[in-house]
């Protein structure tokens, strides 16, 4: 099953014991990096661009249940 993301006016929230804020979150990502290595060859990541990210699984930290995280309207989000 795949959560989507959270958006302004939305969040997750564990089914089963109600945890709003402590998630594991697996996610495939396809990205394009600009690196930019230093004269001692140290790389730091400059420019990244999402191509394209999947959520695997979402896995609630405080009861450890996997794939049993829906969205929920977060509070104020409709005023």
């Amino acid at each position: 099953m795949t959560v989507p993301l959270p958006t302004a006016s939305t969040r997750w929230r564990c089914t089963l014991c109600g945890n709003l804020t402590r998630f594991d979150v697996t996610r495939s990502s396809k990205v394009v990096e600009y690196v930019h290595l230093d004269l001692a060859g140290e790389p730091a990541v400059e420019e990244r661009e999402v191509l394209d990210e999947t959520i695997e699984s979402v896995r609630c930290r405080w009861c450890n249940a996997v794939d049993q995280v829906e969205l929920v309207d977060r509070p104020g989000a409709g005023s």
